[in-house]
């Protein structure tokens, strides 16, 4: 259907009808021979040059008139239609600490590979309302709850290990992410807590973080990406550059079951690239909450269609007041 950004211009187009009628009615007439044998002229009737003089004023009103309709911001609205689906609020808390650089989901660090499958995670749920939490010696919102994914996913790739001091605050970041579903009014409310490591910064206990969701009635699916063990990690050496060595990999498996546990999630854990995938493809099918709401689509403008044969009838009254249609003194 076709609707206007700025309807009150159209106000306008009676003045220019009016504009038109008075230019009409002051056109110049047909001009007046006497003489005595008027047979001698043949008919009277005006020729085709004096009755398009006539015709100008009208032409030119017209363009004026499309590029008022132009001006007034034309643009075809798709139909919004009520649509039922599924959906859900949000919030992915993502660990961001300095053992995210761990190397054992090669081709890609642990962080990268989150990021990754976090990615395609949004993609497939167009109709969420997601939000992003990072964390690791303090916590911070790096996105609030949006529709507009492609917003998110920008957020998502400027995510970078060193944002934050270095450290594992799990309980700071889960309590972050429930603040952001505290407000939300989605039937079901969601966290998804992926960490690498143990909770090292003793600012806000994990449980106490934990038993603030439940309050809440926010469900935490607790993710932990990485191995136990000794595991490759990137280091920069002054004389012979990036290398790699292996350095200890420790996850709290327990505190994660006991976070899931207490706001009725469940507990995971990721050793590759693959098995993380899987992973969200099951807290994907989880997370299902039947929803019904009506949904406007795009605007294509459609100024062009009126503008371009507005100028077009100007230009056109211009060249024939100047050529077949000049005036003589």
């Amino acid at each position: 259907m076709m609707e206007f950004a700025r309807p009150w211009l159209l106000a306008l187009l009676p003045l220019v009808v009016a504009v038109a009628w008075w230019r009409y009615r002051g056109a110049p007439a047909a001009g007046r021979l006497r003489h005595p044998h008027l047979d001698l002229f043949g008919s009277g009737t005006p020729g085709p040059r004096v009755r398009a003089v006539r015709l100008l004023p009208w032409l030119a009103s017209l363009g004026v008139a499309l590029l008022v309709v132009a001006a007034a911001g034309p643009r075809q609205a798709h139909r919004s239609e009520e649509v039922e689906g599924e959906g859900t609020d949000i919030v992915l808390a993502l660990d961001i600490s300095g053992s995210m650089l761990s190397l054992d989901f090669q081709p890609l660090d642990r962080l990268e590979s989150a990021k990754a499958v976090i990615r395609e995670f949004i993609s497939g749920r167009p109709h969420d309302q997601i939000g992003l939490v990072v964390f690791a010696a303090r916590a911070f919102t790096q996105c609030p709850l949006t529709l507009d994914h492609p917003v998110l996913a920008g957020f998502l790739d400027e995510i970078r290990v060193g944002l934050i001091d270095d450290g594992t605050a799990i309980g700071l970041g889960l309590a972050t992410a429930v603040s952001r579903l505290q407000k939300s009014t989605s039937p079901s409310r969601t966290i998804i807590l992926l960490t690498d490591g143990v909770n090292n910064v003793p600012t806000l206990e994990p449980e106490t973080a934990a038993r603030l969701a439940q309050t809440f009635g926010i469900r935490v699916y607790a993710v932990a990406i990485g191995r136990q063990g000794l595991v490759p990690f990137p280091v920069e050496d002054p004389i012979f550059g990036r290398r790699t060595r292996q350095i200890e990999s420790k996850i709290d498996l327990e505190l994660l079951r006991r976070i899931a546990a207490t706001t009725g999630g469940e507990m995971f854990q990721a050793t590759d690239p693959q098995a993380l995938q899987a992973i969200f493809r099951r807290i994907d099918e989880l997370e299902k909450v039947r929803y019904r709401t009506t949904v406007s689509t795009w605007y294509r403008e459609r100024m062009a269609w009126f503008a371009v044969p507005g100028l077009g009838l100007l230009l056109l009254e211009s060249l024939l007041a100047v050529t077949w249609l000049r005036r003589l003194p």
